[in-house]
């Protein structure tokens, strides 16, 4: 009781984790910046239904409008600059100071000095200012300045300004009666600095107060006012006005009770959708909440989808019809079943949906797309199959967008030619499934048909090996994969995988063949130099021992499944009952005759028991007849069902029947039984 309760909770856990963590994760990273999600182009046809204004909403001026009214506004803006009078005072006291001690040697006469003087008098008066100061000057096209002097400011216009450079070159060309090389020597470059100071504080406020009064709309919508209505081309007017619904909109949901409105409705649709995405597991895949990596990889898959729609959306990163949404049937159908993949699907598109501006049009291109994938991967064996998968779906893509074009435009020139570009981009990463596959394969441990086609090659070292070193075990594995994989088609198992497992079941027979009948050509039989037990544990080690080859050559899971189940946990039975015979009255130690097991668990493991046990059995019967062989899969079946090996596998008793005239006739097929002839009495010769 402790027992259930414990697994009862467990099991509980399990659903909670998966369902906060998926919805938590989705949640976390759709878009809530904008309720506004229509996309829209100049001059194309508005593709969606009529659209009200809902609320009051200014035009707002495109940029290029805006920016040149700003531009226009900046050129009438004039900068604050302080003017520093005691630089002037400072520099003339330490030109008289230079001449008295250096100067007076230099220069040939007083006329210099006092030129200098007049000339610095004059630079200062009018203005210095920094190159940067200059730059930004130019680049604002501004024609004057404030000057702030004494608490009083006075207009100067930017073009009488000096830099240091342009000052010093003036002293030096003023006035040619002066001689420049003397000039340069009396390094008058010392004696310049920029006086004129930005006061970068009161001008932006000046600016800010400019912008401030400038107008950013002009006009507005009235709420009820009809926008645009579907089919009319976008005019440059009406683009305007969606763009300025899409501001609006952006910043009506940055409010803190809107955004909330908007989180909550996403946690329930979220929600929603995974509720019943868990509910269709419960109800008909239950055994996958025991196969944690079967979660895993659906659940991965439809989060991964969800992210890359909600970052295109978020950051208008090109278009999301390029995703290869059916990645997602394609990789689930190939490692779990059909209709998981389908409503799997299902439930991530419509989750992305809510992303959209045109939830309908993406619904109805994603469905059929879906469906494709998982009809066209009914069996995958071959990489070429996901070319011919990614052509169908290109198609479907095509078809159906260009059926609803037609619907919805009524005009071959309107037609949108960029979304099947879109559409072959797409194709192109649906191309990535393969490699995703074998990824997938390796981190949770799943064998698509690929793999298995791959190891069903005979050529393989190992399946070599086996046919080299124990032909008749080899021969004997070739009939079971028959039998099973036919046996397998009939009831709705998965035929590749039973084949692959049939192939590999005995290959621990290869540590010592010739302990085995099929690989034993006459001659001494080396069980007589052995006792039962002895001989017992030398074949029951055939199971042992194909796991550890298994192991050494990296097979999957699901192949070594076959190799410990194809004897179950039966025994065996040809030295078990010698030894019962010899030794009358007494028990022997069934350890000792019995195999590791486990039984079948699954169908294909039960179908490949069978094959088994029929296919061996089959090569001792005296002669070959219809009854003959009836009688024999009857009973070898029959006799595994009553010692109930396949109590804790789901296969019914209709699909062992079916498994039973499988068998027959391939059997019958195989050793060309006929009807016997009647004899001829001799009284009507």
């Amino acid at each position: 009781m402790k027992q259930i309760k414990n697994t009862f909770n467990k099991d509980i856990l399990t659903k909670v984790v998966i369902f906060v963590v998926t919805v938590s994760v989705i949640v976390y990273f759709l878009p809530r910046n904008s309720k506004f999600n229509y996309q829209f182009e100049l001059n194309k046809p508005w593709k969606y239904g009529q659209l009200i204004a809902t609320f009051d909403f200014p035009i707002y001026k495109d940029e290029h409008t805006a920016q040149k009214e700003q531009d226009s506004l900046l050129r009438h803006f004039q900068p604050y600059f302080e003017f520093n009078k005691e630089i002037e005072k400072e520099v003339l006291n330490n030109l008289k100071d230079n001449y008295n001690s250096s100067l007076r040697h230099i220069l040939p006469s007083t006329d210099y000095v006092r030129y200098i003087e007049k000339m610095l008098k004059e630079i200062y008066q009018a203005g210095v200012i920094t190159n940067e100061d200059v730059a930004m000057l130019h680049r604002d096209s501004t024609l004057s300045i404030r000057v702030i002097e004494k608490k009083e400011t006075t207009n100067r216009y930017t073009d009488g300004l000096f830099t240091i450079k342009e000052a010093y070159e003036y002293i030096l060309s003023a006035n040619p009666k002066y001689d420049q090389d003397i000039l340069r020597q009396a390094a008058i470059n010392e004696y310049i600095y920029a006086n004129l100071v930005f006061d970068k504080e009161r001008s932006e406020a000046v600016k800010d107060e400019l912008f401030h009064n400038f107008s950013w709309a002009k006009g507005m919508v009235q709420s009820g006012q009809k926008i645009i209505d579907r089919g009319e081309i976008v005019s440059k007017e009406q683009y305007q006005i969606l763009e300025s619904l899409r501001k609006e909109s952006s910043k009506r949901s940055a409010i803190g009770t809107q955004k909330h409105f908007v989180l909550f409705g996403h946690i329930g649709f979220v929600a929603s959708m995974v509720i019943c995405l868990m509910l269709f597991i419960q109800m008909f895949r239950k055994d996958y909440y025991q196969k944690p990596r079967s979660l895993m990889l659906m659940f991965i898959l439809i989060i991964f989808l969800c992210l890359v729609t909600s970052f295109m959306m978020s950051r208008n990163f090109f278009n999301v019809y390029i995703v290869p949404y059916a990645i997602l049937p394609i990789i689930v159908r190939v490692f779990l079943d059909s209709r998981t993949a389908f409503i799997s699907h299902v439930i991530t598109i419509l989750i992305c949906s809510i992303t959209l501006g045109s939830p309908y049009e993406f619904l109805l291109l994603q469905l059929p797309a879906g469906l494709v994938a998982i009809y066209s991967l009914r069996e995958l064996s071959q990489r070429s199959q996901l070319f011919n998968t990614a052509f169908l779906i290109v198609l479907t893509y095509c078809v159906i967008y260009f059926s609803y074009e037609l619907v919805v435009e009524n005009d071959l020139a309107d037609l949108n030619r960029r979304m099947y570009i879109y559409f072959i981009v797409n194709g192109i990463f649906l191309l990535f499934a393969y490699p995703f596959l074998y990824l997938f394969e390796k981190v949770f441990g799943f064998t698509s048909n690929v793999t298995l086609v791959e190891l069903s090659n005979i050529n393989t070292p190992l399946l070599r090996r086996l046919s080299e070193t124990a032909p008749g075990t080899f021969q004997h594995s070739m009939q079971v994969a028959n039998l099973a994989a036919e046996a397998a088609i009939q009831i709705g198992a998965k035929s590749q995988l039973v084949r692959t497992g049939a192939l590999y079941h005995d290959i621990g027979k290869l540590e010592n063949p010739a302990f085995f009948t099929e690989n034993q050509q006459g001659g001494l039989n080396p069980h007589s130099k052995l006792s039962y037990e002895q001989s017992a544990q030398i074949v029951i080690n055939h199971v042992k021992d194909g796991l550890k080859l298994a192991e050494k050559n990296n097979l999957p899971r699901a192949i070594k499944n076959f190799i410990s189940t194809h004897h179950g946990k039966g025994k065996t039975k040809y030295f078990y009952i010698s030894w019962k015979n010899e030794h009358s009255g007494e028990e022997p130690d069934e350890a000792m005759f019995t195999y590791p097991g486990p039984n079948p668990f699954s169908k294909e493991t039960a179908i490949l028991m069978m094959a088994d046990a029929v296919e061996a059995a089959s090569r001792s019967l005296p002669e070959y007849t219809e009854e003959s062989i009836e009688q024999l899969v009857e009973k070898i079946i029959d006799g595994q069902v009553n010692e109930g090996y396949f109590r804790t596998c789901p296969i019914t008793f209709q699909d062992i029947e079916k498994v039973k005239e499988v068998f027959k006739n391939k059997l019958m097929t195989t050793y060309h039984t006929r009807i016997s002839y009647p004899e001829l009495n001799q009284t009507t010769k």
